[in-house]
């Protein structure tokens, strides 16, 4: 009988398929890796198996004992699948970023979940890095497979990845493209395929903002890949090119793919596929550009292909009249993003207000463009007014006295329903592709209706 002995046997040899739709009027072949064809549904399922082998192999983690990993889902339920089979507990470290639809997947696995917030540094106490340090100290038995440092990752690339593409191209692959987040795929593959060809070109999609591409690792919304930091897992040596992909073009391409090939893939794969057909460009007719595709698009069905999550970051334009309208009508008068920083003195928010004739002000870190996840806050001329009459305040940090972010609204949501948000908010962040683009209040919108109604009438 052809039956495999456990699921983890079923772990790699995921097939090669042609993009013939998307990658038309290419001179080149655009290949995609379907990775979420593992049993877990990505491409961790293989350095999974491979961390937890090689620790059991050496002592590292014995019979009962706990896998701890921080995680944005699929090197969890890879690490998951291994430990139902073993009979191990996990706890997973994840960022709110990461869509309910893993978190829910996890726990259906029967790991425990911990979610932290990602718009903080690596070092600080909330940051998913440290939540894990900390559990590891308090958990006994504990064993962290630790994937942005542990070598076996991209050594379980090597070993598989690697040859299952220079085999299933019979040698002719001339360009490897793919995410870049511990850098383990990127460097095992490449590591093999350049050991076969040194001609063979390794290209890395990052999210634009992460460390690989020149950022400083600010938040970005596609999961999975990217990093704050430079992982040891990942050398740059290796690596021949890296392009930096937003997300909005990420995300547009998840759902290109999957309404044009039927292939349902997360925003990550959207990046390597962007960076795919920006590579096939510049390609020869006797070139193979192979796209590694991670994971399927299941896991997003609550973001990426959720239409009102789309139209709510600025990723989609709803219908008109919309957001976009009412900027375009005061494109002239309308300044750059005004903001404070939350430790710049309140005497500067006033002074920002003053100068620039508006009643509040976002509170946010980092500069522009600014990335959702860091509007912290906000300031509000009343307010500080009030507050004023209390005493010397002016000297004082923003964040001492700011309240909750403005209510966000997508630049491409209606204006009947900014009008509807302006009932309860005194002013709103529209987003445009995930970013602060401007702070709309409810005499802009009042502005742009008079217009439009005087141009109707006339």
């Amino acid at each position: 009988m052809e039956v495999a002995d456990s699921i983890l046997d079923l772990i790699g040899n995921t097939p090669l398929v042609r993009m013939k739709r998307v990658g038309e009027g290419l001179s080149c072949d655009l290949l995609a890796k379907l990775e979420m064809l593992n049993p877990g549904g990505s491409v961790k399922d293989r350095p999974a198996i491979a961390m937890i082998d090689a620790a059991e192999r050496d002592g590292l983690l014995k019979p009962g004992g706990t896998i701890i990993e921080p995680t944005s889902g699929n090197t969890g339920v890879g690490l998951a699948l291994v430990a139902a089979q073993r009979d191990y507990r996990c706890i997973f470290v994840m960022t709110d970023k990461v869509s309910q639809e893993k978190v829910q997947l996890l726990r259906a696995y029967g790991a425990e979940v911990v979610v932290c917030p990602v718009a903080v540094e690596p070092e600080d106490p909330q940051s998913y890095y440290s939540t894990a340090e900390r559990l590891m100290a308090n958990t006994p038995g504990a064993y962290r497979p630790n994937q942005y440092f542990n070598q076996i990752n991209p050594l379980s690339h090597e070993q598989t990845t690697g040859p299952e593409l220079w085999h299933q191209t019979a040698g002719k692959i001339t360009h490897f493209v793919a995410g870049a987040g511990t850098g383990g795929t990127l460097n095992g593959v490449g590591r093999y395929l350049k050991q076969q060809n040194p001609a063979i070109q390794i290209v890395a999609g990052d999210p634009e903002g992460s460390v690989f591409s020149g950022g400083s690792g600010r938040p970005y919304l596609v999961e999975g890949i990217g990093e704050d930091f430079w992982p040891e897992t990942y050398d740059p040596a290796v690596v021949d090119q890296v392009i930096p992909i937003s997300d909005q073009a990420s995300f547009d391409a998840a759902r290109m793919v999957t309404h044009r090939e039927g292939l349902l893939i997360g925003g990550s794969g959207g990046t390597a596929i962007v960076t795919a057909l920006h590579v096939a460009a510049d390609c020869r007719p006797t070139d193979v550009v192979v796209a590694l595709l991670p994971d399927a698009g299941r896991g997003y069905l609550s973001k990426v292909f959720n239409d009102q999550w789309m139209a709510s970051y600025g990723f989609l334009v709803d219908g008109h009249p919309c957001m976009k309208d009412v900027l375009d009508v005061k494109a002239e008068e309308l300044p750059p993003l005004v903001y404070v920083e939350p430790d710049d003195p309140v005497s500067l928010a006033v002074t920002r207000m003053r100068d620039h004739g508006v009643s509040q002000l976002p509170v946010a870190k980092g500069e522009m463009p600014l990335a959702a996840a860091e509007v912290i806050g906000a300031v509000h001329e009343l307010q500080l007014m009030e507050l004023a009459f209390n005493g010397d305040l002016l000297g004082q940090p923003v964040e001492k006295v700011m309240n909750k972010p403005l209510e966000q609204i997508g630049i491409g949501e209606s204006v009947a329903l900014a009008v509807t948000k302006l009932e309860r908010s005194s002013a709103l962040l529209v987003l445009d592709g995930g970013r602060p683009r401007a702070v709309v209040t409810s005499t802009d919108v009042l502005s742009f209706l008079s217009s439009s109604a005087a141009n109707t009438v006339s």
